[in-house]
């Protein structure tokens, strides 16, 4: 934004309130282009959410609205803005007006910080990890006000579980982000990323064992920050009836209903700049990089293909795991990861005094650390088809179907149920 700034000033030869005023507006387009940029990502992710949900349940998902259902996320917000806004007689107004916009500027002014690309940045700030922590906690915040402004016990209930279950959560996740600041030496995202590489080995979440363990330790730690299942103990629908948003309609519901969804990208996104390189290329460097517009738009690719594949692991999350008591929620984190995260942190400390970085050492822990982590993903992979072959069901990975009725089987169709259908299955009058 400076850069931008400081170029328009020049050319014009404006004073010092032109200059003023140029950088003003510039930081006004440019967070507007971020909110916009922001906004679309979260409307595409709940498209995304309900076509891989379909899918998982061996159902279609929307598949009418536009080519493919792609616009069924317009259709949706379209409904959202027209339907009433309806404030309860006994609450808050005020508060309840606001708790909204809290939650939109927690996540969505995160997004200024986040790179998409080595010079596609809202703003590169030396502290951008600790600005990403602190204007996150505003959602807790917006959240409890949210459940108060209500008047509603089950309202109030949601929010005090959102703000105990954020605030406790915070602590293994900003550990577990600490290691990764402990390696780099510094708190620019931008310069995370940079000291990272192209390839796996090069990428922090591969450095040596401790890293490794401190990515599955942030990764659980922002999917319940989220309030994602299974850990979305706030929004319990069979317990509370939606938690803290139980009494918002229309676009206010929708309010918090995006910046849920723009979380989702938010979390995979700082976990690709933090462990999986961000938007470097291999066998290229950053110099390199800056100097060609194709490289740019490749390095912004690779960055939005690593954010894309951890929101879609956590939309597989929520259609895969049951939720946990509140008590097993605060068990996890305190008894587990905290301490788990403050492992990693000494362990990385520890590892940087003993190994001397770029030795031969260093190169070897890292080879063994990715050899390892292909290893647990061939494993998954094999277990995964070894349990479709075990279930028998015909392999449909077309996610874009069109709801197209396959050939109907009764030797996969009709299941086997009952001591008499059991019999019958097997042959026996």
């Amino acid at each position: 934004m400076e850069a931008i700034a400081q170029f328009i000033a020049d050319h014009f030869e404006l004073g010092f309130w032109g200059r003023q005023i140029v950088f003003t507006l510039v930081i006004a387009v440019v967070a507007l282009v971020v909110f916009m940029v922001a906004l679309v990502i979260a409307a595409l992710i709940t498209y995304v959410e309900r076509r891989v949900a379909g899918r998982v349940q061996s159902r279609i998902g929307p598949n009418r609205v536009g080519p493919l259902g792609l616009l069924q996320w317009l259709a949706d917000g379209a409904k959202m803005i027209l339907k009433e806004d309806v404030i309860p007689a006994e609450a808050d107004r005020p508060l309840f007006r606001l708790a909204p916009y809290l939650v939109m500027t927690g996540v969505f002014g995160a997004f200024a910080s986040v790179p998409f690309g080595q010079l596609v940045i809202g703003a590169d700030l030396n502290v951008g990890v600790l600005y990403l922590l602190a204007i996150t906690s505003l959602v807790v915040v917006g959240v409890l006000m949210a459940g108060w402004a209500s008047n509603n016990k089950w309202s109030l209930l949601g929010g005090v579980r959102a703000a105990a279950q954020i605030v406790s959560y915070e602590i293994p996740s900003a550990l577990s982000i600490m290691v990764v600041v402990l390696l780099s030496g510094t708190l620019s995202t931008q310069g995370i990323i940079e000291a990272q590489g192209g390839w796996p080995w090069e990428w922090y979440i591969f450095h040596n064992p401790f890293t490794f363990i401190a990515f599955f330790m942030y990764f659980t730690s922002a999917v319940a920050e989220g309030n994602r299942t299974p850990f979305d103990l706030p929004e319990a629908e069979s317990e509370l009836v939606a938690g803290y948003n139980t009494e918002y309609s229309g676009i206010r519901f929708g309010g918090f209903f995006l910046g849920e969804f723009a979380n989702v990208y938010l979390m995979s996104a700082i976990a690709a700049l933090l462990f999986f390189g961000g938007w470097q290329i291999p066998m290229v460097s950053p110099a390199e990089q800056a100097d060609s517009v194709w490289l740019q738009l490749l390095g912004v690719g690779i960055f939005v293909a690593k954010a894309s594949l951890g929101c879609t692991i956590v939309v597989l999350l929520r259609w895969t795991f049951p939720r946990l008591r509140v008590d097993q929620l605060m068990n996890l984190c305190y008894r587990y990861l905290v301490p788990i995260s403050f492992f990693c942190l000494l362990g990385t400390a520890v590892y940087m005094m003993l190994v001397p970085a770029g030795s031969l050492s260093d190169q070897l822990v890292h080879f063994a650390t990715t050899g390892f982590a292909a290893l647990l993903a061939a494993i998954f992979i094999w277990r995964v088809f070894f349990h479709i072959r075990q279930a028998k069901d015909p392999l449909d990975f077309n996610v874009l179907a069109r709801g197209k009725v396959s050939r109907y089987q009764p030797g996969l169709h009709m299941r086997a149920y009952g001591a008499h259908r059991r019999q019958k299955a097997k042959g026996v009058r």
